[in-house]
């Protein structure tokens, strides 16, 4: 289905055919046309699959024929400001040829931006997205008003519940205009997700884009390594990458050390984690955006709802915790039909990870030899202490995660410490 045939508003289509856009996808297609009609939604869909558009340009659309611009009209709220900024981004691009306003709110900024946020609440921007927190400073002061507020948006309501945010987005939404038209997405709907959204939608439709599988065009692989071998592997594998690569750690501690490895090595290497300010972090996201950096250390903060064309190669540094994160982690390569390759590093110890993530994703991730570089590991493969009857037999056998015949026999036949 076209843009052209959902009958928006034709300041909205030329915003769109500018940014050459036609086609609509999958949850667009779905969502575009119950939401024109005034429903509240449940949309179940994960990064990647176009849901911002979906949500965002019927939105414009009935703001725009509305003729009114003097107050407050949609509000999103979003977990991160990373996916707050990137939502305003889309939204300055569909509305280049109309007058419809929006402001980004969120944490991490300085006194500036403080600023800046209140006088778009107090003078009524179209559409105001917003992390919870941030938000509730602003209402607590007074001069926040969404009484007439004609839309809601809860964007990734599953990674909101995660980070704790029930308690505010409770108090957000008995605030707000009980008229209002409710829209819900999520990648994933667990019995929390459910619970908000029925305390939030009335009679609302549902639209289910199921859990995509990686794209076809991502070349997945998996490395066993002790944590030892990781930090060479990454340089080894850093030397064969062409375009730009993302890697993720599951912490900030992590994030940090690699980066200062890596840039001990002179690579254009950048880190986002929340130990950086956050002008820091839009510097950093502006400059891998425009190719001054080749190489972006980061959080999960980035798996989701970050949306950067050109990356070519995605690496764990470790197994997520979550299944899903897996997904979004290397959604980020191969996006829009293009070839990526997304590698994750894996230790003996979390080798339950990467079981749940080939059951959710239906198949085996293919176990790649290490680089001929990298020095031998002989806690490879780690152990359980050994019960006394087990010795009879001899030494116990290294486990079923390891990685093959060759290894094994390296391995035991290792030199006795």
């Amino acid at each position: 289905m076209e843009f052209s045939e959902f009958g928006l508003h034709p300041d909205l289509l030329d915003g769109i055919e500018a940014l050459n856009f036609k086609t609509a996808t999958p949850i667009q297609e779905k969502a575009i046309p119950i939401i024109l009609e005034g429903k509240d939604l449940i949309g179940t869909a994960q990064t990647g699959t176009g849901k911002t558009a979906a949500f965002v340009l019927p939105i414009m659309d009935m703001i725009l024929k509305s003729g009114e611009y003097d107050y407050t009209q949609a509000l999103i709220i979003v977990p991160t400001r990373e996916l707050a900024m990137q939502i305003d981004q889309a939204i300055e691009a569909y509305s280049y040829f109309s007058d419809i306003s929006s402001v980004a709110i969120y944490g991490g900024g300085g006194g500036k931006d403080f600023a800046q946020g209140r006088d778009a609440l107090q003078k009524g921007a179209d559409i105001v997205i917003a992390t919870p927190g941030r938000l509730l400073s602003h209402m607590s002061l007074g001069y926040v008003d969404f009484s007439r507020l004609r839309f809601l948006v809860l964007d990734e309501a599953d990674r909101m519940l995660d980070m704790g945010f029930m308690p505010d987005l409770n108090r957000i939404i008995k605030a707000l205009n009980p008229d209002r038209q409710s829209l819900l997405f999520s990648a994933t709907m667990p019995h929390g997700v459910m619970k908000l959204a029925k305390t939030m939608l009335k009679s609302p439709a549902t639209v289910s884009i199921a859990l995509s599988k990686p794209a076809e065009g991502v070349t997945q692989g998996v490395f066993i390594a002790t944590d030892r071998q990781k930090i060479p592997l990454i340089q080894e594998l850093l030397k064969e990458r062409t375009g730009r690569t993302i890697i993720f750690c599951s912490s900030k501690l992590a994030v940090n050390q690699l980066y200062q490895k890596l840039k001990g090595k002179n690579l254009l290497v950048e880190r986002i984690s929340s130990d950086l300010e956050q002008n820091e972090r839009e510097q950093v996201m502006l400059a891998f955006r425009n190719n001054k950096i080749d190489i972006l250390v980061a959080t999960d903060v980035l798996s989701r709802g970050i949306d950067i064309d050109g990356i070519d190669l995605v690496i764990n540094f470790e197994a997520p915790r979550d299944a899903e994160d897996y997904v979004h982690r290397i959604g980020r390569t191969a996006r829009a039909e293009r070839k990526g390759t997304a590698l994750t590093l894996i230790n003996h110890a979390d080798l339950h990870r990467l079981k749940r993530i080939e059951k959710l994703i239906g198949k085996e991730v293919p176990r790649l030899p290490l680089p001929p570089g990298i020095p031998e590991d002989h806690e490879t493969p780690q152990r359980q202490p050994q019960r006394p009857q087990h010795r009879k037999g001899g030494p116990r056998p290294p486990s079923s995660g390891a990685k093959s015949g060759g290894e094994r026999k390296r391995f035991n036949g290792g030199k006795k410490k």
